[in-house]
């Protein structure tokens, strides 16, 4: 396919979810491959950028730091090199955890109550205004890095410090037990909800990539008019943080059948365990036409390329 030109394949890079970012951008290219696109691998932890020079379109599928939080997004920005997923703005706030429940909040999207907490924080207090068990997380990681839930008094103190060490913003968040779910988005359609029921306690790093016992369910289970009505929420809550292009919202469903939405991925995975390509699959789309599709959405400067 020559509509795209010549095109990088973004992986690798040197943040925790490296190992992650390989598998899914090795995924991507073997299918940008099998679709006859001239694509190419592009590790920026072991290239410089100025090596992108010439590339016609970049495809990201960096996780974490330095590729799915604005900062690569503005370097194709500078050098007018069309990409896929968010812009600068959304990418930055989507990666951050706190601002964008503080956004949610304002506009009056539902999300598991939080506190933000600092090594100062009173932390008895805070377990009790949370509740009990309650989940700890760095502010700016992904993949479940550094996350723990905390069930008994006392603990979240030792659950902040490791936390930290991942991110010097921490937020404790409101137990919300009803089941686990996610949203796909891709350009302004929104794909068939998923329902994920870990092995483990709670859907961890192990979980999202190594265990081969999570279940992942689509058809849901929820009632279509349900699903429908959370479905138009999540486009809603990806647009607020100015999300474009691609995109993934997970949210939670308590035991009333409240839903409460928890978090935006403006970079996906695409490994074999992921699930938006599970999503894709349910919707009618092959892998390789999703991630056509993707490129095909590809921008800068917030303009269709």
């Amino acid at each position: 396919m020559t509509e795209f030109g010549k095109v990088a394949v973004l992986l690798g890079g040197r943040s925790g979810e490296r190992e992650v970012s390989l598998k899914s951008g090795a995924a991507v290219l073997a299918a940008l491959l099998r679709s006859g696109v001239d694509a190419h691998a592009f590790d920026p932890a072991e290239r410089p950028l100025h090596d992108l020079e010439g590339f016609d379109r970049a495809f990201i599928a960096l996780h974490g730091r330095y590729g799915e939080d604005g900062t690569i997004q503005g370097a194709l920005e500078l050098m007018g090199i069309p990409y896929t997923g968010s812009g600068v703005m959304a990418s930055s706030v989507g990666m951050d955890k706190w601002r964008t429940k503080l956004l949610w909040r304002a506009a009056n999207i539902a999300t598991p109550d939080f506190v933000l907490v600092t090594a100062d924080s009173d932390f008895a207090a805070i377990e009790s205004a949370l509740g009990l068990p309650l989940f700890v997380k760095p502010a700016n990681e992904g993949s479940s890095i550094g996350i723990s839930k905390v069930k008994r008094a006392g603990e979240l103190q030792p659950a902040f410090a490791e936390a930290a060490k991942s991110d010097p913003l921490v937020l404790a968040e409101q137990f919300v037990g009803g089941g686990e779910y996610t949203v796909g988005i891709l350009g302004d359609r929104v794909l068939p909800v998923i329902r994920i029921v870990p092995a483990n306690e709670f859907y961890d790093f192990e979980a999202k990539y190594l265990r081969d016992d999570t279940q992942y369910l689509c058809p849901c289970g929820l009632p279509p008019q349900q699903e429908a009505q959370i479905q138009a929420e999540a486009l809603q809550a990806f647009r607020i943080i100015g999300g474009r292009g691609w995109g993934r919202v997970d949210f939670l469903m308590d035991e009333a059948g409240r839903h409460y939405f928890l978090e935006v991925n403006t970079s996906p995975g695409m490994t074999d365990h992921s699930l938006v390509p599970m999503a894709a699959k349910a919707a009618g789309l092959s892998f390789d036409q999703l991630v056509l599709k993707i490129l095909e959405l590809a921008a800068v400067s917030g303009k269709e390329a």
